[in-house]
């Protein structure tokens, strides 16, 4: 096949068929219809191999694991002054508090210092009796490493990592009930950054929100719809089912909506590359007839001399539209499917060209023309067509074919 440009035989022979019928109804899935033909290579953009590299970073990122360590040791309070609170904390000098656990253990404490740290302990020894020299507090249910572990803190800020592994639920709910929110941080950062499991997963979901902790809720609410059927199937979730029915409805809607909002976003994704690739169709339209390319033709076309295959993007899979328009008898809107996506481009073109009187692609400006006649509803779909195709020209920016220097 010759060369396809404004002079070759398949448009001229074209241009006798085109003006026979008109009659071109657009579906409502016309946009993936017309591209079922089009096989669009993907678009490559050679670099300038002569831009230096970025120099590197000043400092090296820390990685999830290692951050929350740097945290937790984060301080700026003397390493000694905080050894003097932790001994006084441990050795119970001029203590006037005992601390009883649920295993009827007695910690040592003071309540100036209580009272100073907690404002909760601080009216929990207000209207304590003096019992022989000291005021008594009880923390019932809380085993006793933890409740030594919250005190200590009160003291000295300190905590031992394994402790906080160990009882960090028990104290998180220890430092919400008693107003403590330097180590009810640390526990919801430490959860946060590793400490959520499959398996603690909804007991931490119920104890953040009996706690007051928003941003823990939504990262677990975040995990279990990630992971959904593993967790329903741990101790955790049976109980939560059982003790509390109304979450479990809330956690499958948020998996629901979630899976819903997956399928629009890849609906839309899909959406878009079809309006992309009609933008490329497009501007391969013009390129073919305004330009000429000179490259497209029979599959076994030899180029001559230094001749290279166009890497126009789109304009491959359009060869093979054309050359089955050139030669096609039916050449009517109901008649050839292949013919049908042809018209519906060029009047899709035809719709986004500006200046018809002067443009190169057949039938340009008859189809402006043939606008008027068509139906409102028609119209309408058109019109939203376009304004898709416009929208990908514009959010492809200076990246887009043209500007890439493809031509």
């Amino acid at each position: 096949m010759a060369s396809p440009d404004i002079e070759s035989p398949w448009l001229c022979a074209a241009g006798e068929s085109f003006c026979g019928s008109f009659n071109i109804r657009v579906e409502e899935g016309n946009a993936a219809d017309i591209l079922h033909v089009l096989e669009v290579p993907t678009s490559s953009v050679t670099y300038n191999c002569s831009i230096p590299k970025p120099p590197p970073l000043p400092i090296k990122p820390c990685t999830k694991n290692k951050y929350p360590n740097r945290f937790l040791h984060c301080s700026f309070v003397p390493k000694e002054t905080k050894d003097v609170w932790d001994k006084l904390f441990k050795e119970g000098n001029g203590a006037d508090v005992y601390i009883i656990t649920m295993d009827e253990s007695c910690i040592q404490a003071h309540s100036s210092i209580l009272s100073i740290a907690s404002p909760v302990l601080g009216n929990i020894l207000q209207q304590s009796k003096v019992k022989n020299g000291f005021k008594y507090i009880k923390i019932p249910g809380v085993p006793h490493e933890a409740v030594y572990a919250f005190f200590r803190f009160l003291y000295s800020s300190c905590f031992e990592e394994e402790d906080l592994k160990k009882f960090v639920l028990h104290l998180l709910v220890l430092s919400h009930s008693y107003l403590v929110p330097p180590l009810k941080r640390v526990c919801e950062y430490f959860l946060e950054q590793g400490g959520l499991t499959k398996e603690n997963v909804i007991d931490v979901l119920q104890l953040a929100r009996n706690c007051d902790a928003p941003r823990l809720s939504l990262i677990c609410v975040r995990m279990v719809v990630k992971d959904f059927k593993a967790i329903t199937l741990t101790e955790g979730w049976k109980i939560m089912k059982r003790a509390n029915p109304a979450l479990e409805q809330e956690l499958v809607e948020s998996v629901v909506d979630e899976d819903s909002r997956k399928q629009e976003r890849l609906r839309k994704v899909e959406e878009r590359k079809v309006y992309l690739q009609l933008h490329e169709a497009m501007e391969a339209l013009l390129h073919i007839c305004r330009d000429g390319c000179r490259t497209i033709g029979p599959r076994d076309k030899v180029l001559k001399g230094s001749q290279v295959a166009c890497n126009f993007p789109a304009c491959k899979g359009l060869e093979a539209l054309v050359r089955h328009f050139s030669n096609c008898k039916t050449r009517v809107p109901g008649g050839c499917v292949h013919c049908k996506r042809m018209w519906q481009l060029l009047e899709l073109h035809s719709r986004m060209c500006n200046e018809p009187d002067l443009c190169k692609v057949p039938l340009c400006r008859h189809f402006k023309e043939k606008m008027q006649q068509q139906s409102k509803k028609d119209e309408a779909k058109w019109k939203l067509l376009v304004s898709k195709v416009i929208s990908a020209k514009k959010a492809l920016g200076p990246f887009s074919a043209r500007h890439a220097g493809l031509l």
